[in-house]
C-alpha cells in the first residue's frame, strides 16, 4: 500500500506490515511520532476491546475504532511512552 503520505509493505494483505508514515499531526518524526505498531486481529470487536483496554490502562486515544475507507477498520492509541499503536482488521 501507498499515497503520499505513507509506503506499507506486508506479506499478505491481511497481516500486519511495516510502514513509513509522515506523522499525521503534521510535526517532526521523532520516537513515537511517525513510527507505528500495528496489530492485527480477526473481528472488529477485537480492535474495539484493544483500544478499550490501551485506554484503561493509560494509554492516549489517538483515533476511536471505526473504518479508515475501504475495508480497513482500526482504533489508535499511544502507550505511557508515547509509541503509537493501532489493532486493525482487513474486511
Amino acid at each position: 500500500m501507498d499515497s503520499d503520505s505513507f509506503c506499507m509493505w506486508a506479506t499478505s494483505p491481511t497481516g500486519g506490515g511495516v510502514a513509513v508514515i509522515k506523522p499525521f499531526d503534521g510535526k517532526a518524526p521523532t520516537v513515537g511520532n511517525g513510527v507505528m505498531v500495528a496489530l492485527a486481529v480477526d473481528s472488529k470487536e477485537k480492535v474495539n476491546a484493544i483500544h478499550a483496554k490501551a485506554l484503561a490502562l493509560g494509554g492516549k486515544d489517538e483515533g476511536k475504532p471505526g473504518p479508515r475507507g475501504g475495508n480497513f477498520y482500526a482504533g489508535y492509541f499511544r502507550d505511557l511512552d508515547g509509541n503509537k499503536l493501532n489493532a486493525f482488521i482487513m474486511g
